[in-house]
């Protein structure tokens, strides 16, 4: 052991299995975080889209999601994270396509996308690629937007749902709903908490407001549903979680609180904009079925995110967290310090940031569908569409007989009487 270490506390030593450059403290942080991102995925995601759409298309939803974390894994380790430098993106991306997609072709499109779509945005903007003066603290950008595009993309190739699914899609679990958001949320903490790499101001601050801008936008949206629906939507608030969550995701570490609370106000009232009143009237929305909205929860939002990022980010805290005085500042803080120009060009970087993603990743989902086509359907035939889980996995969330079971009821049917009760003839 070095001498000039032994006046510290033999467990916080550097020794063989833990180097001098590796912090015991922000590494047990960073595991802690990584753990708290997986639950996001598995349970997270898997309970949220198992018991939020109908209750024939559970097992199927819920199994898409733990597919994709476990195929996105085995490529981010083998090749992936080579390619770029997230793991929860891809069930993301199957809240657009849920209840018609061949799951068989969702098996070959989640590799290729995450290696021919994902790693491209990741690069460009986290791998000191030709956008890397973009301010994307957590994946505003690179996760959610590029998630919500490819989704909605995916979603036109795949095509619609069964037309009555289209109209009636109620939740099969609204109880469980609310725990798989609940782990998403929390989850959260990790997902922004753990991009400064140690546990130190940025990150407390990242946490700070991840959970302010969250609540926010979930009673903001709460407040739309009540003003201009008159009911309390348990959906709704659900909803305006995620669309807090994606929106400060972009910005946790490297703004103040209260601009936080006011990306919270924007993520709950834009994308319920967007998802509440926009969809319904374009016809150019109704054309593509996104089953769960993720356009407007992930890519709005996290569009959102990033533009706000980019006027609230305070010079001293992106400092902090990139060591480095090529990015920003804010432009709110350039105006305050007279130099607006810089603030202006970093907006610039935003929306130029923006507009990659978005043309990337709807150009890259496109020539995977189209070629994920000449192999397989990417659509359920309709038969067994409307069957569901039944005629895709031979297995049925619920035990109980109701939509989407192949067999009639079992009251309707002829009992059956066992050989050893019959009573048999005598011959005469």
């Amino acid at each position: 052991m070095d001498p000039k270490y032994s006046f510290l506390p033999k467990g916080v030593q550097p020794d063989e299995s833990s180097p001098q450059w590796l912090s015991k403290g922000d590494n047990a942080w960073e595991l802690t975080a990584a753990a708290m991102v997986g639950l996001q995925s598995v349970p997270g995601l898997v309970i949220l889209y198992g018991s939020m759409v109908k209750k024939k298309w559970a097992v199927n939803s819920a199994f898409m999601g733990l597919y994709a974390f476990a195929s996105v894994l085995i490529c981010w380790v083998l090749w992936a994270h080579r390619m770029a430098f997230g793991t929860h993106l891809m069930p993301i991306i199957g809240g657009s396509l849920l209840g018609r997609m061949n799951f068989y072709a969702w098996m070959i499109f989640v590799p290729l996308w995450v290696t021919f779509s994902y790693t491209f945005g990741a690069y460009s903007i986290w791998g000191n690629g030709f956008l890397e003066n973009i301010i994307d603290f957590s994946g505003g950008y690179v996760i959610h937007l590029s998630s919500g595009v490819a989704g909605f993309t995916a979603a036109y190739w795949v095509g619609p749902r069964h037309p009555h699914d289209r109209q009636h899609f109620a939740p099969n679990n609204i109880i469980h709903m609310l725990g798989g958001a609940g782990f998403l949320w929390m989850g959260w903490t990790g997902f922004n908490g753990g991009s400064p790499l140690a546990s130190n101001l940025i990150t407390s601050l990242a946490i700070l407001n991840t959970h302010i801008c969250t609540a926010t936008s979930l009673l903001v949206w709460l407040s739309m549903d009540m003003i201009f629906y008159n009911k309390s939507s348990v959906i709704g608030a659900v909803q305006g979680m995620i669309t807090g969550l994606v929106c400060i995701t972009p910005g946790a570490g490297i703004v103040e609180p209260w601009a936080a609370i006011l990306m919270g106000i924007s993520s709950g009232s834009i994308p319920w904009y967007t998802m509440m009143v926009l969809h319904k009237k374009s016809s150019f929305f109704q054309k593509v079925d996104d089953t769960l909205g993720v356009f407007h929860t992930h890519a709005v939002a996290g569009l959102l995110g990033g533009i706000l990022s980019g006027v609230f980010a305070k010079p001293k805290l992106l400092r902090m967290f990139y060591s480095s005085d090529k990015y920003g500042p804010g432009f709110l803080y350039s105006v305050i310090d007279g130099d607006i120009k810089r603030g202006l060009r970093q907006m610039v970087y935003q929306l130029l940031g923006a507009a990659f993603i978005t043309i990337w990743n709807a150009v890259a989902t496109s020539l995977i569908c189209i070629f994920i086509s000449r192999i397989v359907e990417l659509r359920l035939h309709e038969d067994d569409l409307e069957i569901g889980d039944d005629a895709v996995h031979g297995e049925e969330a619920y035990a109980l007989w109701g939509d989407g079971e192949r067999d009639p009821p079992r009251f309707n049917r002829t009992p059956k009487i066992p050989s050893f009760c019959r009573r048999h003839e005598t011959s005469q």
